[in-house]
Parts: structure tokens; sequence; C-alpha cells
């Protein structure tokens, strides 16, 4: 299952003709969902209604760039070739989730042979690869992450960004740098996951969900999961929900009591596959397609009408990346029309106009259920140690 963050460390190197090898790593969700099987809850669910449309193929142009780029782009081209044809990411994407984009980016650029992604929590990309860089050196060479405040921490230190402005930024508008030299590779919108053997009564909003849950406190108590605030995720995440929608804290006020708080969206989901969690709410919406696409109906998602949060996902090429003309090459693939169908295919939501088809996620689709005024957009920028305080003392004050 793909995941937007989790804790430990998977590592993937994509060598060859693109097959994904990686650590042994423990199938929890796999689990879950065999165990639920052997109930026969699934098959209660209605069968296979709810299964993973196919994706069209992504049509790569090998070797070809579109004709916006600067005449001097094949320069960069030619020193990426000289760099070996490897590329190291450090990234909070599930392997699900890279999958798709380096699979295309190695038919865009065929010299490239290998691309290692290694898989960490949101956070502790940026302080493995401080960490090492005071060691001496690191191998990264793209991060990714969708931890706003983590990002714009790293960012403004100094050496800590490579400074370069993607050609593709005019195609996408201004909007698509977060922080200086930090694009955003999606945006991702938050959810409430619920299981449908356990609520049968879908929510439509956060208000709705509130409503759901305090009727039968005895029933929903420690039922229902939030993801971690003292995280940057769930900080940033939640934060965003209430400066964008300050009404949400009434409907706090009711949900958090009943709530136990998780570190991570694949747990999170994890245990709403197993029936641990009747539902949760500010899921990201990345890890949660292939979930409920595998889940026969048993789980499901829905954005909420009152106010759906879109994280966007922040791309950056390391200052001291070993190899900076094939980061820049790997930028300029996942923002471009190719690329982003690429995202989009792993489960993320591009916001390219012009990405659309059967089984790709697009921020059109959350515009689409909710409206472009319920959408509230999360910012890349630092929080004053005193403000993030105050925020988590009255959020605290809420659980208890």
């Amino acid at each position: 299952m793909a995941r937007s963050s989790h804790i430990g460390t998977r590592h993937i190197s994509v060598t060859g003709t693109g097959s994904v090898h990686r650590r042994p790593v423990g199938r929890p969700l796999a689990a879950a969902f065999a165990a639920t099987l052997a109930l026969g809850t699934l098959g209660a669910c209605g069968g296979g209604d709810d299964a993973a449309p196919k994706v069209a193929e992504n049509k790569i142009s090998a070797g070809k760039v579109p004709d916006y780029y600067p005449a001097d782009y094949a320069d960069l081209i030619a020193a990426a070739e000289k760099e070996g044809g490897k590329l190291t990411v450090y990234s909070n994407l599930g392997d699900e989730n890279m999958a798709p984009i380096v699979r295309d980016f190695k038919k865009k650029y065929g010299f490239v042979k290998t691309v290692s992604v290694n898989e960490l929590d949101s956070d502790e990309l940026f302080q493995k690869t401080l960490s090492e860089n005071a060691a001496g050196s690191s191998p990264a060479d793209v991060l990714i992450s969708s931890a706003a405040t983590a990002w714009a921490d790293f960012s403004a230190r100094k050496d800590t960004v490579l400074e370069y402005k993607s050609p593709e930024l005019e195609e996408l508008g201004e909007s698509a740098e977060l922080l200086p030299s930090v694009y955003s590779v999606s945006q991702d919108p938050m959810t409430i996951a619920y299981n449908t053997s356990l609520m049968e009564t879908p929510p439509t909003s956060l208000t709705d969900f509130a409503k759901i849950v305090t009727s039968d406190e005895d029933k929903y108590k420690n039922k229902v999961t939030v993801r971690d605030p003292e995280g940057s995720f769930g900080f940033t995440v939640t934060r965003a929900l209430t400066e964008g929608n300050p009404e949400s804290w009434d409907d706090l006020e009711k949900i958090l009591p009943l709530t136990r708080p998780e570190t991570s969206s694949g747990t999170q989901l994890e245990k709403i596959v197993a029936g641990e969690y009747m539902a949760g709410f500010l899921i990201s919406a990345s890890p949660a397609y292939p979930v409920v696409e595998d889940s026969a109906g048993l789980v499901k998602i829905v954005f909420p009408k009152d106010g759906t949060v879109v994280l966007p996902r922040g791309l950056g090429i390391a200052a001291e990346a070993p190899h900076p003309a094939t980061s820049k090459l790997f930028l300029d693939f996942a923002l471009s029309d190719e690329g982003q169908r690429a995202v989009a295919e792993g489960g993320l939501a591009s916001y390219r106009e012009g990405v659309k088809g059967e089984g790709l996620h697009t921020y059109q689709e959350v515009v689409d259920a909710v409206g472009e005024e319920n959408i509230i957009h999360v910012e890349y920028k630092q929080v004053g140690k005193d403000d993030a305080a105050a925020w988590l003392e009255r959020f605290d004050g809420l659980r208890k």
C-alpha cells in the first residue's frame, strides 16, 4: 500500500527495466485485508464494485522536451549524461506513488539507469539530510515531502536548497513555487476515511462527522483517529483547517475527546481496515486511494464540503546534490504534462490543467466535489514557537 509517511525507512532501487527492489518489509495492510476476508466482511460489502480502473499508458517522448524550454536545455541534458545515470531521492512517498514517476522519467532519459528512492518520514528526510551534510556529505539529490513547516524551516537554512528556476513554472503559474526553488509536485486533499461496515451513515462534512460520532459517544469513544499534531504533518493540516475554517474549532471540541492520535496515515488506514478505528479525519488521499480501491467497498473516503484541506507536496533539489543536472531533469519532468500524468497514476493529485483520464486523481476532482470556495490551501511558511505552542495548547485541551 502506498503511504504518505510512516515510521521507519524503506529503500527502493529502480534499475534496468524499471522493476522495484526493496528491503523486506511487513505488509500490515495486506494482512488486515486478508483477516477481513477470512471473516467474510468484504464479501458483505458488495464485492469488487470499487476495483481500481485501468490507467491508460502514459506515452513518453523519449529525449524530447517541450518547445517552451530554453534553447540551452540540451546542455543540461548533456551534463546529466556525464553524471553516470544515477539519482537518489529522499521522499515521504510510498513505492506505489513513486514507481510511475521513476518508470517514466527513465523512459524520458534512457541514460538514467538507477533511481534510488529512500522512503522516509515527512520530517525525518530533512533531519537525515542535515545530519549527513554535517558529517561530510549526503547522497540525497532530490527531496520530496509534504511537511510544509519542516520544508519552510529547512529552506530558511543556508545552503540547503539548490537555486533553480524550472521552465515549467510559467506553464503552472507562480503558485507552483511554494518556496524559493521548492515546487509543488502535487496538491493532495485531506479526507474523512471510514469503515463502511462500522459507520453506516457516510459523513459529508466535518460538522456532519461531529454529529455522527457524538450521537453515540460510547460507540465511538477511542474509535476515531486523528493525526498527531506534535508531528509536522499533523500540525500543518490541522492548523490549516482551523485557520481556514475557524468554525471547525466547534466541531473539534465535539470530536477530539473521542479520538486517538497516530503518527502516520498508513497506520490510520491500516487500523480503519481492521476495524480498530471506525473512522478518521484529515487523512491524506494519496495513501487512501489505493486502500479504497483494494478494499472492495469496506473503506471509503469523502472530501468535507465545509472545508477540504489541500496540502501541496514540495519537491526541491538538495544544495549538495551529487547529481545536480540529473536532479534538474527530474524536477522538470515531474512538473511537466508527462510527469504530472505519472504523478496522478501513482495516486497523487495532479494540478496541471489538461491532465485527466480514467484512474487518474486530480485537484480538479476535489474542486468538482466541494467547490473552489470550500478548499483550504496550506501555505509553506514558518510558524513562530509561541504561536505553535498556543495552538497546540488549545488543541490538546480539547482532547482531554
